[in-house]
């Protein structure tokens, strides 16, 4: 069975993916950047509409990328969760109301500020993250290298870049075919299995996949080396492509809403109080 991986480049035949990569990541700043600087709920949902119609236009499915959306998840309820542990009247600091919904024991009061707080905490996460895995999944990593030398990065960097986004998929399938031989011998890492005994089992996985991965570090290297690269002060790029119309919508959408972000964070705060 073909290993599943994750955070690689999904080709497909929308509009999204026949941007150039330069208009992918200019958008992807701009909308990080948006999204950063404003907790207003409405700016937020705003954002959040534009990631989620964006990530429909791309054509990726949601089960291609279930366990990054997974993991976010996970991370998100941990976040919240520290978050009311080490502050839990932090909502009520910010927007000067205490609405107690219920007590639980010592300090920790469950407050509608807090909870409105923590609301637009996650928003901020589903905001940004359909963005994040869109950029990754819809940019071919060649295409990403040059997006990055265009913007003055050095080449040599960029070309680094786009060979660590070529290997994460190397190394998912390399842990799976690791994973299948192990478990051919008799090693266990089903989920029947207890979790630590799993745990253990699995550093059984870890040294053949490091030793397999530094010989292809070193083939590389040694390929580049041979051919030359880094001798000269810059490159061309086979897959950079010119500027379209669609490049200059998508660059103005995202320019406009950064404004409409910074105009509303600028005229009415960061926060939107729903108390007052």
């Amino acid at each position: 069975m073909a290993a599943k991986t994750v955070l690689n480049y999904l080709p497909r035949k929308s509009v999204v993916h026949q941007l150039t990569g330069t208009t992918k990541l200019a958008f992807f700043l701009l909308f990080t950047f948006a999204s950063m600087i404003t907790y207003n709920t409405w700016v937020l949902l705003g954002l959040m509409a534009v990631s989620f119609a964006a990530f429909k236009l791309s054509h990726i499915k949601i089960k291609e990328v279930s366990f990054m959306l997974v993991f976010m998840l996970v991370f998100l309820i941990l976040n919240d969760l520290f978050i009311f542990l080490f502050d839990p009247n932090q909502g009520t600091t910010l927007y000067g109301t205490r609405t107690v919904l219920c007590h639980l024991f010592w300090r920790y009061d469950v407050t509608a500020e807090q909870l409105f707080y923590m609301f637009n905490i996650s928003l901020k996460y589903f905001v940004a993250l359909p963005v994040a895995i869109l950029f990754i999944s819809a940019t071919d990593p060649s295409e990403f290298a040059a997006s990055l030398n265009s913007i003055g990065v050095s080449y040599k960097i960029g070309y680094s870049v786009a060979i660590a986004l070529r290997y994460i998929p190397d190394i998912q399938r390399d842990y799976h075919s690791i994973s299948q031989a192990q478990q051919a011998r008799g090693v266990e890492l089903g989920r029947s299995e207890p979790f630590f005994k799993r745990l253990k089992n699995s550093v059984n996985i870890l040294l053949p996949l490091i030793l397999t991965s530094l010989n292809r570090i070193d083939v590389i290297s040694n390929a580049m080396e041979l051919r030359g690269f880094g001798k000269g002060s810059k490159r061309t790029w086979y897959v950079r492509r010119p500027f379209a119309r669609r490049d200059f919508i998508a660059l103005a959408l995202g320019a406009a809403l950064l404004l409409v972000s910074l105009a509303v964070t600028i005229k009415f705060g960061r926060f939107y109080n729903l108390f007052v």
